[in-house]
């Protein structure tokens, strides 16, 4: 995402307004501008209370773990709500001297669900637009949420929402409806409330096709994709890569592959799992302690079926590059992508897009991820359960490769042509043409 909004930029010029992920001693009301490779960045560091009210607190403990569904970890304090509020304040306060008066204003992701809301305080009339990347939760769900009307009243200062995929999209309209009682047209996506209307589309976002390909041409790719195969010993190497984080379903899916291992030992030597988990958001105690669980449960595992030759699960907790992961992508020939609640999940689509067509892998994907909607050719799990998991494996392994290739065939065209830069400028042109409310 990161890539394409860069290129983006480049093409039409503007700038990227954000934290710069920097801690400061005070408030310095400081805006560092950089310029590089045709692309202006303003950022602003933020103190320690307001990382941890702001970052840690609300976003990453309140509404991350609400919006995926996850009530038994999501904290209520009204504290780091404040935090959060102040500090959308803040980023408001800072970036209406930059905002011209012709400039489309594009706001990302949970962190900023109020910042239109306060530029429109602000004076600011230029079309916003927001786009959510994480799934929106069911009303039932969401009205858990303390001020919860008052946060999607924000949201409705904009004149464009986007999620990522239909399902999201109607449990934000159905919550509009029911618990604002605003005027919702289910067909076009328009919420009227109070006399002001915004518009609401699925925009499923994509992978940045032209670049992903470069990467695999590069010696680097290459060289991690021999790297791999010839370290498996002629076993069917199978990849997972995810963040560390409970999203995701880790220690879900090392229980459905100890299950496939515990009903069929005689496979240890068929299959190799290799879980890459670069650690994330290290200050959330609920982050820590899901690294402390899946460590136990691969220990578990290799310690049960593991020979003095080999081990079937690898576990790797750092990040690679791009053109190192497609390499790794390349020489497997089952992707495990089972997140519990995914907004999209753009490793699926990485691992479609970097198969031989000749000699493609299989994908296992969660139902619950947003890419199924898209990717429905792949082996779809319910990643809750350890027996479904492992008859998935048990399936993939054993498929033909006619069945591979048609499979592949199904899935590729959908990733190659609604690439990441297709859903900028989806997006970017709605927004220029939204009629205002």
């Amino acid at each position: 995402m990161a890539g394409a909004l860069n290129s983006a930029l480049k093409k039409h010029g503007g700038i990227w307004f954000g934290w710069s992920g920097q801690e400061s001693e005070e408030r310095t009301g400081n805006i560092n501008l950089q310029h590089n490779d045709g692309v202006t960045t303003a950022t602003i560091d933020l103190s320690h209370r307001d990382i941890d009210e702001y970052y840690n607190g609300y976003a990453n403990s309140t509404l991350w773990p609400l919006f995926h569904y996850r009530l038994d970890l999501t904290e209520y304090e009204r504290e780091t709500g404040k935090g959060y509020e102040r500090v959308n304040e803040r980023f408001a306060e800072c970036v209406r001297p930059l905002i011209e008066p012709d400039d489309l204003v594009w706001v990302h992701d949970y962190h900023l669900l109020p910042l239109g809301e306060r530029l429109r305080a602000r004076g600011v009339k230029n079309r916003i637009g927001f786009f959510l990347h994480i799934p929106w939760p069911p009303t039932r769900l969401f009205v858990s949420l303390p001020f919860h009307e008052r946060l999607v009243r924000t949201m409705l200062e904009y004149d464009l929402v986007g999620f990522q995929n239909a399902e999201w999209l109607e449990s934000f309209l159905h919550y509009c409806a029911k618990e604002l009682g605003a005027d919702v047209d289910e067909v076009t996506g328009r919420i009227t409330l109070e006399g002001r209307s915004t518009l609401a589309k699925a925009y499923p976002i994509g992978i940045d096709w032209d670049h992903f390909q470069a990467q695999g041409a590069s010696d680097v790719a290459k060289n991690a994709e021999q790297r791999l195969i010839s370290s498996t010993r002629n076993r069917t190497a199978m990849i997972g890569v995810d963040r560390l984080d409970y999203s995701k379903g880790l220690p879900e899916r090392i229980d459905g592959i100890g299950r496939f291992f515990d009903q069929y030992p005689e496979r240890v030597r068929d299959l190799v799992y290799i879980q890459i988990a670069p650690p994330s958001r290290e200050d959330v105690e609920s982050y820590q302690n899901i690294r402390s669980l899946l460590e136990q449960k691969t220990g578990q595992i290799n310690g049960a079926h593991s020979e003095v030759d080999l081990v079937p699960i690898r576990y790797v907790n750092r990040g690679y590059s791009h053109a190192e992961l497609y390499g790794f992508f390349r020489g497997s020939k089952i992707g495990l992508v089972t997140p519990l609640r995914d907004g999209m999940n753009l490793v699926a689509k990485e691992y479609v897009a970097a198969q031989d067509p000749d000699d493609p892998g299989v994908l296992i994907l969660s139902r619950f991820a947003g890419a199924a909607q898209q990717l429905e050719d792949a082996v779809l799990v319910n990643p809750h359960s350890p027996d479904d998991l492992s008859h998935a494996i048990r399936v993939a392994l054993d498929m033909s490769v006619e069945e591979r290739k048609a499979r592949h065939q199904a899935m590729i065209g959908t990733v190659r042509d609604d690439n990441v830069q297709e859903w900028t400028e989806n997006f970017c042109n709605d927004l220029a043409q939204v009629k205002r409310g």
